[in-house]
C-alpha cells in the first residue's frame, strides 16, 4: 500500500495558540508574564515546547538552559490541561485525508510532539480514527529527522516505507523524507511558508484541495 505521512503542529493544524498559553503560564509562573505573543511567536510555537522556554527566557534576559529544563514539565502539563482551546485544523486538512482514504492510500502522523499528547489532541477534536498510525517524538528511541519514525508511521499504516510521501512544515521535514528516500511536500500556509521553496521539496502545498493530485503524481496511485 502507498502512505501518506502527515507531520502534525503546522501542517495538519495551527496548534501554535495552545502551545503559547502553556509557555506563557510558565513564564508567568517565573515572574516574567506573558512573553510569547500569539499570532507574533507562532513559528516559534511549532519548533517544541523546549525552543519556546528558550526564546522567551532570551527575550527577557533570563535564559538558563536548567530553567529550561526545570520548567519543561510544567509547559507539558500546562498544554495538556488546555490542548484544544485555539488549536484548528487548515482549511481543506481533513477534507484531503478523506479523500486520500477513499483513493485507497494510507494515511498516518508522524510528529515530533509527544505520542501521548499527539493522541490527547486529535481525540479530543474528534478526529483520531481518520489516520491509521500516530508515531510521535517518544514512540521510538529516535525522532525526526531520523528516517526511522516516518518509516515506521508508513509501516503501521498498512504500507510499505519506500512507497510513502511525508506532507510536512519544517527544515526537520525537508531531511527526513531525504533520509528516508521518499518525496516531500511543503505546505505554504503555516507561519514559515514563505520560507519552504528554499528547502527545494518535491512539491509546495497551497491550499488542502490540490493534495490528492500531488500525492498521484509523486508515488503513483493508490491501487
Amino acid at each position: 500500500m502507498r502512505t501518506v505521512i502527515f507531520d502534525l503542529d503546522g501542517t495538519l493544524a495551527d496548534t501554535s495558540g495552545d502551545l503559547l498559553a502553556a509557555a506563557n503560564h510558565c513564564f508567568r509562573h517565573m515572574g516574567h508574564g506573558d512573553v510569547l505573543v500569539h499570532g507574533e511567536d507562532a513559528g516559534v510555537a511549532l519548533r517544541g515546547g523546549r525552543m519556546m522556554l528558550t526564546h522567551g527566557l532570551k527575550r527577557v534576559g533570563a535564559y538558563d538552559d536548567a530553567t529550561v529544563q526545570d520548567y519543561y514539565p510544567m509547559l507539558l502539563e500546562a498544554y495538556s490541561d488546555d490542548i484544544d482551546t485555539h488549536t484548528h485544523f487548515y482549511p481543506g486538512a481533513l477534507d484531503a485525508v478523506g479523500l486520500l482514504k477513499s483513493a485507497g492510500y494510507g494515511v498516518g502522523i508522524c510528529t515530533n510532539k509527544p505520542e501521548a499528547l499527539a493522541h490527547q489532541l486529535l481525540t479530543q477534536m474528534g478526529v483520531r480514527d481518520l489516520f491509521a498510525s500516530l508515531v510521535g517524538a517518544d514512540t521510538l528511541s529516535v525522532r525526526k529527522p531520523d528516517p526511522e519514525p516516518l518509516r515506521e508511521a508508513a509501516r503501521r499504516a498498512g504500507g510499505h516505507p519506500d512507497l510513502c510521501v511525508l506532507i510536512g512544515d519544517s527544515d526537520t521535514d525537508r531531511n527526513t523524507a531525504r533520509a528516508a528516500g521518499v518525496p516531500l511536500v511543503l505546505v505554504t500556509f503555516g507561519p514559515s511558508g514563505d520560507d519552504m521553496a528554499a528547502l527545494e521539496p518535491e512539491a509546495l502545498l497551497h491550499h488542502f484541495h490540490d493534495l490528492p493530485e500531488l500525492v498521484a503524481e509523486l508515488i503513483g496511485a493508490a491501487a
